[in-house]
Order: C-alpha cells, then structure tokens, then sequence
C-alpha cells in the first residue's frame, strides 16, 4: 500500500509517502506560500499515484475542507482525517474530552510509543511547543502547551515599544556562554530558547523525579534549536507525526 501522509500545522504543511509502514519522499511548504499562491502550490509537489490519503490537520476545519477537496481533485483518492481518540495503538489519552486534543499530539505520541514502547517525553517544538507525558503502560499522564521560539520572541515585539523583530538564534550547547546577549535583539533571542529548553527540562526532571525515566522524542521545526541543549540526549525524529499516521494505517487500533 502506498500512502501519502499529511502533518498540516499552523506555520507549514509537512507530507510524505509512506510504502509497507516506510516513510519516503518527503517535503514541505509554508502557509505563507499557499497563502500567496493557493494550494497549486502545494499540488505541484505532492505525488498524484497513491492508494490512500491521510491527513494530522491543526489549521482549522474550512482550511480541512478546501485542503480535501483539492487533494481529493489531485489524487482522485478519498481524504482521511486522523482524529485524537481515548485509547488506540498503545496510547491511552489522558483528556475528559479527548477530541479537544489537537490530533498532532495524539498522532505523535502514537509515532513515539510505536518506536520506544517505554515511558517517554514527547516535545514538538513549533510555532507552540507541546511537551506530553507518557508512562510505561502508555497511559498519557498529561502535556503543556507553551509559546513556541518565534512566537515568544513576536510577542515581546508586538507588546513592547523598544524591543525590535528578531529572527530565532541557532542552537546552541547547554555551557555555551553566548546564552547572555549582549545587545537587545540577542537577549530576546536567547531567552526565547532558553525558556523552551527550560521547561523541556523541568518536566524530565519532574518524571524522573517521580520514578520515571523517559525517553525523550523531539519532534518540530524548531527542534533543532534545542536538541543540544537538552539535560537528556532526545530521539530526533522531524517527521513523527507522518511515523504516528504510517503506524495507524499499518496496524489495528
């Protein structure tokens, strides 16, 4: 079976196409591209031949819409959306509510306990960075959802008078000195990553703290900003929520 996999977030659409469960030909594109060039743009690169569609979507249900239609068009396929559930492949969902979960989390804890099968530390650090807790028997103990590099650093911008538009610094090792900013801008920088690797690391000494020893899986556009600046060596894994999606279709809830 041949299926092509979709992580549809706020900031950018990330696709792959998985075969027997392996994730190939992958690529990516902005919101911002789409948003100035229609979804063609994102047509134009996705393969039109596969067996199945099927979609992680957080940008919003009249953007799902159009996002099917089109794809329907392209692939002449019919387009599946993962939704978060209470229980399946190994996960159990700690919500009352578990729909009210954005379905990333879900589909990336499901990538994550597929891989490792032990209790783990799931960060996806993007436009949000959500840091989600899950135990040996796969019960989901809980998450946060914090501000992710860029969105701090904009909000600071937006609320303040002096503090001018930054760019997110490169990462940077956990004894680098160049953490302290000499100048506004790197200031803002650096404690924008600060903060994130911060609260990454607060909540895996929380765990261990607790008896737990996770295994960290990192996951998102701005991993690489923190991935060595972690207290814990993370699993890197840029596409698992296309791993979480290739897993669902490949074996029985």
């Amino acid at each position: 079976m041949k299926a092509l996999l979709m992580d549809v977030g706020n900031t950018r659409i990330k696709w792959g196409v998985s075969e027997n469960g392996e994730i190939r030909k992958t690529g990516h594109i902005s919101q911002e591209r789409i948003r100035d060039g229609g979804l063609q743009a994102l047509t134009t690169r996705i393969p039109r031949r596969v067996d199945e569609v099927f979609i992680s979507n957080v940008a919003g249900t009249t953007f799902a819409t159009r996002l099917s239609g089109v794809v329907n068009a392209h692939c002449d396929r019919t387009v599946r959306f993962a939704r978060s559930e209470r229980s399946g492949w190994g996960v159990t969902n700690s919500y009352t509510q578990p729909r009210r979960m954005g379905v990333d989390r879900w589909v990336a804890m499901i990538g994550a306990w597929a891989e490792v099968e032990a209790a783990c530390l799931v960060v996806d650090a993007g436009t949000a960075i959500t840091i989600d807790a899950v135990d040996g028997d796969g019960q989901h103990l809980g998450g946060q959802i914090i501000a992710g590099v860029a969105t701090m650093a904009s909000a600071l911008t937006a609320a303040t008078s002096d503090i001018p538009a930054v760019r997110p610094a490169p990462g940077r090792g956990d004894t680098d000195l160049a953490m302290f900013g000499r100048n506004t801008a790197a200031a803002v920088r650096e404690g924008a990553q600060n903060a994130v690797v911060g609260a990454v690391d607060r909540a895996i000494r929380t765990l261990q703290s607790n008896a737990y020893e996770p295994v960290v899986v990192l996951t998102g556009g701005d991993s690489s900003r923190i991935l060595n600046a972690l207290c814990e060596t993370p699993l890197h894994r840029p596409h698992l929520v296309l791993q979480g999606l290739a897993h669902m279709l490949e074996t029985a809830r």
